[in-house]
């Protein structure tokens, strides 16, 4: 998932705050890695799963695993605490008592492996210093990140974890060179010719065994480049997610079940994913001749709590529940059917994540969560979560009911105007932006729409990869009924010099609960849109944007209002410095 402070996925696109995601991964036509899969098992039905005991074809110098791996638990660890967003990171203060503290959790509550995700100074470094220092029984799989605009950056990670691994020789069991690079979704993406170089120049001066951490879209289909410089496969698993990007790829929702068993069908259904995933794999593999190279699930987890689009699925005891599957599953591998170890993610929250978050078997405050509180004892081996559950309480799918219609003539989102006739301002709404980027959107005086008021709200941006978005949402995921609009207009004032289009849009939840969004990309002269610097006002009648998307659902609104400029969807370059954007009377008229 997110490597750290690098590689920010963004894994809820934008009606997740809306904004893995997107990776933003809504963006990228999720059906392309359906149809991977979908090829990748008719062309592989016929291959068996491989003896793991034989020597591949194309490298028979693979080195093997050590012992650690199929007799110690492994997570994914990361320690910063106190970051907002991934601006801060750089500066956030990581201590060797902390440290110390998190091993210490991850060791009570059974695990002995952890992997990083870098081999920088600040985290790696400290790591494994305090790990030798306080002779703590913990192995490390380390990892360099990559980053695909920096050959040079690149080179003195490479140079910092061969260094690494060769000082703590007894203590780094496994080296992974980048993380979800090759996907077809990543926004660090890489030739798979130039991560197979970096794993050869690192397999020569290292004497652990090799290998990168990817998706298994990716490595149902690794080609040769890769794999000859391997000694073993990490790979990705997140069929959680996968309900919300490709919600028809499994039976996720388990209709068919009563309600009481409801929940357990659908985390068994999911262990069942990640398995035919795994299997993908092993079958790409095989049929390579690559019989005896094993796989590791690299990462895999389950939200503890809802952050976007994962109602029904997210909660404590659905973590839980599909850990203990998990484990299960890990219990099958060792045995030689299945993975050599699970690293779970997470270890611990991290906020800066955002949208992203909520993974950890501990929050942020190194509290035990519900899904590991069972191995210790609350007060004594660690401090525990508030909540108290048993697994009656796991939540599970049921079709959307639309809330009572909205009567009056005008839905406010933000106006200091009051309007003639019934007016409803919308209340229990935040603003968010998507992931993989930050927007400063203060309030100002003395700087609004002519008759509103005093105040407007000023939206600096700070754009990812692919661009910015920023959104009016519940962050609860609570919807409105606004189908007595569907002859209305969605209206706000804007003033800016943004050069190029902008994107106006909104998302609904549906009955299916698969949700709908839309964009309509708007420049200068489109319903009254002007980026002259002066204040103008826009009125978009909502029949064009159930037009644009007629799965869109007036009566289960969830994103009243969003305004972004995704670079491939406008036409426009990624940029920085942009100008602001100031927001003001934004509402639904009938």
């Amino acid at each position: 998932m997110t490597s750290m402070t690098y590689s920010l996925r963004g894994r809820l696109g934008p009606l997740g705050r809306l904004g893995r995601l997107g990776r933003l991964r809504t963006l990228v036509p999720t059906p392309l890695l359906v149809l991977l899969a979908l090829l990748a098992a008719l062309l592989l039905a016929a291959c068996g799963g491989g003896d793991e005991t034989a020597t591949p074809l194309n490298n028979p110098n693979v080195r093997p695993l050590s012992a650690d791996f199929t007799t110690r638990k492994a997570v994914n660890y990361s320690p910063y605490r106190t970051s907002a967003n991934v601006n801060e990171l750089v500066n956030e203060n990581i201590t060797e008592a902390m440290v110390r503290q998190d091993l210490e959790l991850m060791r009570a509550a059974g695990f002995g492996i952890i992997r990083t995700f870098d081999s920088s100074d600040k985290v790696a470094k400290l790591t494994l210093d305090t790990i030798f220092k306080f002779g703590i029984d913990m192995k490390v799989q380390l990892g360099a990140y990559v980053n695909n605009a920096d050959e040079g950056g690149n080179q003195a990670e490479l140079a910092r974890m061969i260094a690494l691994a060769s000082q703590y020789r007894d203590i780094v069991i496994g080296v992974s060179v980048g993380n979800e690079t090759m996907v077809e979704w990543s926004f660090n993406k890489f030739a798979p010719e130039v991560i197979g170089r970096y794993l050869q120049q690192v397999r020569a001066a290292v004497r652990q065994p090799v290998t990168t951490n990817d998706n298994f879209a990716f490595w149902a289909s690794a080609p040769n480049v890769v794999t000859d410089h391997i000694d073993y496969v990490a790979l990705h698993t997140y069929p959680e997610l996968d309900t919300v990007f490709n919600p028809t790829l499994f039976n996720w929702k388990q209709e068919s079940v009563a309600p009481a068993q409801r929940a357990a069908a659908m985390m068994d259904a999911a262990i069942t994913e990640a398995k035919r995933q795994f299997q993908l794999a092993r079958k790409h593999l095989d049929r390579k001749g690559l019989t005896a190279l094993p796989i590791v699930i690299g990462e895999t987890g389950w939200n503890a709590e809802n952050v976007g689009r994962l109602a029904f699925r997210a909660h404590p005891v659905n973590q839980k529940m599909y850990v203990d599957r998990l484990l299960a599953w890990q219990a099958e591998g060792r045995a030689g059917n299945g993975p050599r170890t699970v690293f779970y993610f997470e270890a611990f929250d991290e906020p800066w994540k955002q949208g992203d978050d909520k993974w950890g078997l501990f929050n942020v405050a190194r509290e035990a969560r519900f899904v590991i509180q069972s191995l210790g004892t609350c007060g004594v081996t660690w401090a525990c979560e508030a909540g108290s559950y048993t697994l009656a309480d796991a939540v599970f799918f049921s079709s959307a009911v639309p809330g009572p219609a909205v009567t009056a003539n005008r839905y406010t989102l933000y106006s200091e105007a009051t309007a003639p006739g019934t007016e409803q301002t919308a209340g229990g709404l935040r603003w968010d932006a998507f992931d993989g980027f930050t927007v400063v959107a203060p309030e100002v005086n003395n700087d609004a729409a002519p008759n509103d008021g005093t105040r407007s709200l000023r939206l600096t941006t700070n754009p990812a990869p692919y661009g910015w978005g920023f959104l009016r949402q519940s962050g609860t995921g609570a919807t409105d009924n606004l189908s007595g609009f569907a002859n209305g207009h969605l209206v706000f004032s804007i003033k800016t010099t943004y050069a190029g289009k902008i994107e106006i849009g909104m998302g609904s939840d549906t009955v299916n609960r698969d949700g709908a969004e839309v964009f309509l990309q708007i420049g200068n002269g489109d319903y009254g849109y002007r980026n002259n610097g002066q204040w103008v006002q826009v009125s978009i009648p909502l029949r064009d944007f159930v037009a644009k998307n007629p799965k869109l659902d007036l009566s289960l609104i969830r994103s009243r209002f969003i305004i972004a400029d995704r670079w491939e969807v406008t036409g426009n370059f990624a940029r920085t410095g942009l100008p602001p954007l100031s927001l003001d009377g934004i509402y639904w008229q009938k």
